[in-house]
């Protein structure tokens, strides 16, 4: 264990301590969110980004450990366990170093090496290898073994062949140095399948591309993958980028010769050698690597599309919430019509309806009756209108309705509908809505977001709100297991009211589950809402380990004791009390007094339990108790008579909301039912490599059109205002190809993909703009 927190500590640069606390705290139970909010004095203050890095490694490393173990164990019962292997096998700290080193050892079916081996050919191997200047054929001659099937020497040279080309392939040193020259050196490279041309015209970036095997972008790199996967592109590891001519010997080969000391001379075996080398390089290592390496660079676009996902879901969840606000949401439709549900300020539904306005039936004032009937009926403040087909239709219709009765004061907001359709069908909502129609769900599920967008999409499977690029294509458990600890994060950070929290957000705080919750819910109805943390003891399966991990995350407003709506901790309330009779003052005095709250010393309340990172957290919760770390709400403005693609000119500026942050840039809603895409180099007029750098999911920006491609669909966009229109596409093009390289642009003589795009969808590559758009939806 001591060694595992070191290395942890050292990876994350703090102190062991404080990963050995972290580590006991998390064995024994503890939630992340808990042990960095109230754990502070054990860990030195990690925070939930440290502490989920540090699970992770831990994970990790114990696997390591484990298969550690289990390999030291197979290779002593062969009796073929040295003090050097062993030593090796101790100090690696690589799973894939760890593997290299029992490739030798590991059980595995006869091989042709195997077979010569037991025939008696090693000793041939050893000689030939030794030295160089025996005659093969000559030597051949003395294992001759017919009844093993070296009949002739051509077959026995072939067997001693295949004992030096096994025992060069598992060499975990020469793997190590061929391993690291591939990944510095090596390329990835894609062609078009035969026939291919048409059915995978979306990737026709793809159909000639080659580019730095360390470099290439996820996004690009999934991209690839996924042709591939579908039949339409062809992948292979270029070993010598630099190398013009095909045949010419690869410097892999050289590194075998090098490690095993071989430099042909002239002498009897150097040929027979010479060709063992390139048959290992070709037949053994270079396709073991290709698969492994292509894995490599999988994982780690993978890693880098989940973080990306992971940062988006973050921002969505943590989005301005409008409030406690009587509000009505609009699902737009055409021929099934625009679903209509009004909520109160608690979400409870007040009332439903369908509406007409458009073809087939037409009924616009009908329809612009009965939403102005609803509004004055159930006293409406909001009104929030789903963003997909017909929003901007749906939006027109609502200001209509609005300008012909003057008497209304509603505020209409176009929400992001992504996901509402999964949550419909769910069986949450059916469990929660049993009498409503499915489409209708909808329309409560997007006036709910507006209301608080993170209590309504806790009930959605995360990976369904569409704010992730190629989310279908990445490990689905290590998918979820980012998601699901993004979503523990915010809503503890959040916090939430155990009176009027659905089963599925009570769900996601520190210590509970979906059970427990369901047990909150239950007793709330039967018992009436909770006047005090402390009754929380009493809901069915609430033990007092569950208890600790909860209870500062969950809220009692108007309770019997004004701690339970903060942030305070109940273990912690003594220390409040504390601070109340040395001032004289009520607790409830001490709430919101924030000149008496800034003359406190911290360390003058510390005891053996409570240092001054947990006071300090105290006085400043007393300060602002259950304050909402989520910014003020705001809204995009889109512009009239700018509903669709044909609507929108080159040059025109606009308000919109960037519904995603991908590695290549943003996408923004501008209101015309398809997003425009801001590329990564027109952000902003200084350097950005990470976009999240300039922008963020739900973030309102002013952004100019660049391009309009009508028939793919396609808007490029730039937030550099004073951009030249005639000019940006051409700067784009560049950026928006990226390290990528077209055979034409490294002098070769392949076709030449495709490099002369306007920024937008297209910068990124046809194929990923298209795979992109399927995984959105």
């Amino acid at each position: 264990m001591s060694s595992i927190s070191q290395q942890i500590a050292n990876e994350l640069a703090v102190r062991s301590q404080q990963v050995q606390a972290a580590i006991a705290l998390l064995d024994d139970g503890a939630t992340v969110p808990f042990i960095a909010r109230y754990r502070k004095e054990a860990t030195g203050g990690l925070d939930d980004t440290q502490l989920r890095t540090l699970a992770q490694r831990l994970s990790y490393l114990r696997e390591l450990n484990d298969r550690r173990d289990v390999i030291l164990a197979s290779i002593r019962e062969q009796e073929k366990l040295t003090p050097e292997l062993e030593s090796a096998i101790l100090a690696t700290q690589s799973k894939t170093e760890l593997e290299d080193l029992y490739l030798p050892y590991k059980p595995k079916r006869r091989t042709k090496g195997q077979i010569a081996i037991e025939a008696g050919l090693e000793p041939l191997a050893d000689l030939l290898l030794a030295d160089p200047a025996r005659d093969p054929e000559q030597e051949a001659t003395a294992y001759l073994n017919a009844d093993a099937g070296f009949a002739d020497s051509k077959a026995v040279l072939e067997g001693a062949r295949f004992i030096l080309m096994e025992r060069f392939a598992e060499d975990a040193a020469l793997l190590k140095k061929v391993r690291d020259y591939l990944w510095q050196q090596a390329e990835i490279t894609s062609n078009v399948a035969p026939g291919k041309e048409q059915e995978g015209a979306k990737y026709r970036d793809y159909f000639s591309f080659s580019e730095a095997l360390k470099k290439i972008p996820s996004h690009r790199a999934l991209a690839l993958f996924r042709g591939r996967n579908e039949g339409i592109l062809q992948l292979k590891l270029n070993p010598d980028p630099e190398q013009e001519d095909p045949k010419a010997r690869s410097y892999g080969e050289q590194l075998i010769a090098t490690h095993i000391g071989f430099v042909a001379a002239d002498r009897p075996a150097d040929a027979w050698l010479t060709q063992t080398i390139q048959w290992t390089w070709r037949i053994k290592l270079l396709l073991h690597m290709e698969t492994e390496l292509f894995g490599s660079v999988r994982e780690r676009a993978e890693a880098d599309a989940i973080g990306i996902f992971a940062s988006n879901l973050n921002d969505l969840l943590m989005a301005a919430p409008a409030g406690a606000k009587t509000t009505m949401g609009l699902d737009p439709g055409v021929r099934t019509g625009i679903k209509v549900a009004v909520v109160d300020s608690t979400g409870k539904v007040l009332g439903t309806n369908t509406v007409f306005p458009f073809q087939p039936q037409n009924q616009v004032d009908k329809a612009m009756r009965t939403l102005a009937g609803m509004c004055q009926q159930h006293k409406v403040e909001l009104i929030a209108i789903g963003n997909g087909t017909y929003s901007r239709e749906t939006d027109k219709l609502v200001s209509d309705m609005l300008k012909a009765n003057s008497a209304i004061k509603v505020n209409k907001v176009i929400v992001n509908e992504a996901g509402a359709s999964v949550y419909s069908a769910s069986e949450l909502a059916a469990q929660e809505f049993p009498e409503l129609d499915v489409a209708l769900r909808g329309a409560v599920s997007i006036a709910r977001r507006l209301q608080d967008p993170l209590a309504e999409l806790v009930k959605i499977e995360p990976k369904s709100i569409g704010v992730g690029q190629y989310q279908h294509d990445v490990s689905q458990a290590q998918l979820a297991h980012s998601l699901d600890a993004v979503v523990e994060d915010c809503v503890n950070a959040v916090g939430v009211d155990v009176n009027t929290a659905s089963v599925a957000l009570l769900a996601r705080v520190a210590g509970l589950n979906k059970t427990l919750a369901q047990n909150i819910v239950a007793h709330r109805d039967a018992s009436g809402r909770f006047l005090t943390r402390k009754q929380l003891l009493d809901v069915a399966r609430m033990g007092p380990k569950s208890f600790e991990q909860a209870a500062g995350f969950l809220r009692i407003m108007d309770g019997a004791q004004p701690l339970d709506k903060s942030a305070v901790h109940p273990e912690a309330y003594a220390v409040v009390e504390k601070i109340a009779q040395a001032s004289g003052k009520a607790v409830e005095q001490l709430i919101g007094d924030s000149s008496f709250l800034k003359q406190l010393d911290p360390a003058a309340y510390t005891d053996e339990k409570f240092g001054e990172p947990t006071i300090r957290d105290i006085i400043a919760e007393l300060d602002k108790p259950g304050r909402d770390p989520r910014p003020e709400f705001k809204t995009a403005t889109f512009k009239d008579g700018v509903d669709t693609l044909k609507d929108l000119r080159p040059g025109m500026t606009l308000e919109g909301v960037v519904s995603n942050v991908a590695a290549f840039g943003a996408f923004v809603d501008i209101g015309v039912h398809q997003d425009g895409l801001v590329h990564v180099s027109a952000l902003s007029n200084t350097f950005v490599s990470d976009p999240r750098e300039v922008v963020k999911a739900g973030d309102i920006v002013k952004v100019k059109v660049l391009e309009v491609d009508e028939a793919r669909k396609r808007i490029s966009l730039t937030m550099r205002l004073d951009d030249e229109v005639h000019s940006a596409p051409a700067k784009a093009a560049t950026a928006g190809v990226g390290k990528g390289k077209s055979a034409a642009s490294q002098g070769k003589k392949k076709p030449a993909a495709k490099a002369s795009q306007p920024v937008g969808n297209s910068a990124m590559g046809s194929a990923f703009a298209e795979a992109f758009a399927k995984a959105k939806k």
